[in-house]
């Protein structure tokens, strides 16, 4: 059945296990939730012009046959079960979570609606699978490598600044329930290569200014620094980076223009497209218990030249060679 007719029939067709209502089997449009992070379209453009177009490209048109709610909880974790209930309220055919906390607010929520989860470092910690290979729920998704790329990120710290002896790891308070690994990798990692290891937690983002003044105040050498938060306020950190002199690595490619030095991490928008192609799988009957959770396969390694001569830094040409990308 080619996907058009699909779409045209779902108002016919049930999928046994999802559709408990019936307004979901007299509907003709698709109608997908999405629980974001940011507080608005814009300040979400960049993702969500990638996921609203992999769903074009799988023939979704909006307002032909696809409907989306967008709900933006501005980074307020208390906003999170109040988006994610009126998605539930909404009846959407399938929900959209792009992080930890919106994942975990759909699945209080609901257990019959399919939520496809996008940026999450730990399904399994988080509770929100009971395996990667077979999530056993109405959750499905994609999985984050936070603690396996800690190491890479803080060596590719090190060869940018020769003289790097110490380390502020800023970890955003939406990873708390993955906060005791991430916070003994980061130590495990920097003790290896002899750097000695400061923890800051940011719990909200007019945090990020205090936490680079106590790392600069603690003479520490360099950030490393991820999670939703350093999206949301990528231009608050990066400005805050440069004002305090401060080389930062981060895990998130789209905010390095802003004033970072390098990321190490995941391909973000790859992950909203395949999100899209999750999606695209339960409308045609797969069940999100049985959908593996995918971990990533490609990473991408960014370079601010400009940050670079910001801070007076001598970059090695090894790590120009093998940047996927060097801004200039």
């Amino acid at each position: 059945m080619r996907r058009r007719e699909f779409v045209a029939l779902l108002g016919a067709t049930a999928l046994p296990w999802t559709r408990p209502a019936k307004a979901q089997l007299n509907r003709k449009i698709a109608r997908l939730g999405v629980l974001w992070h940011a507080g608005s379209a814009e300040a979400e453009r960049e993702y969500l012009t990638v996921l609203v177009k992999a769903f074009s490209d799988l023939d979704y048109i909006e307002g032909k046959n696809v409907e989306f709610l967008h709900k933006f909880p501005a980074e307020q974790i208390e906003r999170y079960p109040i988006l994610a209930r009126e998605l539930v309220e909404s009846n959407v055919d399938v929900a959209i979570a792009v992080v930890t906390a919106g994942a975990v607010a759909l699945k209080q929520m609901t257990t019959t609606i399919p939520v496809v989860f996008v940026v999450v470092p730990d399904p399994i910690g988080s509770g929100l699978v009971a395996s990667l290979a077979r999530p056993g729920g109405n959750l499905t998704g994609l999985s984050l490598m936070s603690v396996d790329t800690i190491g890479k990120r803080l060596a590719l710290l090190k060869e940018a600044v020769s003289n790097l002896s110490s380390v502020a790891f800023f970890f955003d308070s939406q990873f708390l329930k993955a906060r005791p690994r991430l916070s003994a990798a980061a130590v495990a990692e920097a003790k290896a290569l002899g750097v000695s290891p400061r923890l800051i937690e940011i719990p909200a983002p007019d945090a990020f200014e205090l936490a680079f003044a106590q790392a600069k105040g603690d003479h520490v050498d360099g950030v490393l620094v991820g999670g939703p938060l350093l999206f949301n306020e990528r231009a608050r950190v990066g400005a805050s980076a440069l004002a305090h002199r401060m080389p930062v690595v981060g895990d998130i490619a789209e905010a390095v223009p802003y004033g970072l030095l390098i990321s190490y991490g995941q391909d973000f928008p790859d992950y909203f497209r395949k999100a899209a192609g999750y999606v695209d799988k339960i409308l045609h009957g797969a069940n999100p218990a049985e959908l593996p959770v995918e971990q990533p396969t490609r990473f991408k390694q960014v370079i601010n030249l400009k940050a670079v001569k910001a801070l007076g830094l001598n970059i090695p040409q090894s790590l120009l060679v093998t940047a996927d990308e060097v801004i200039e």
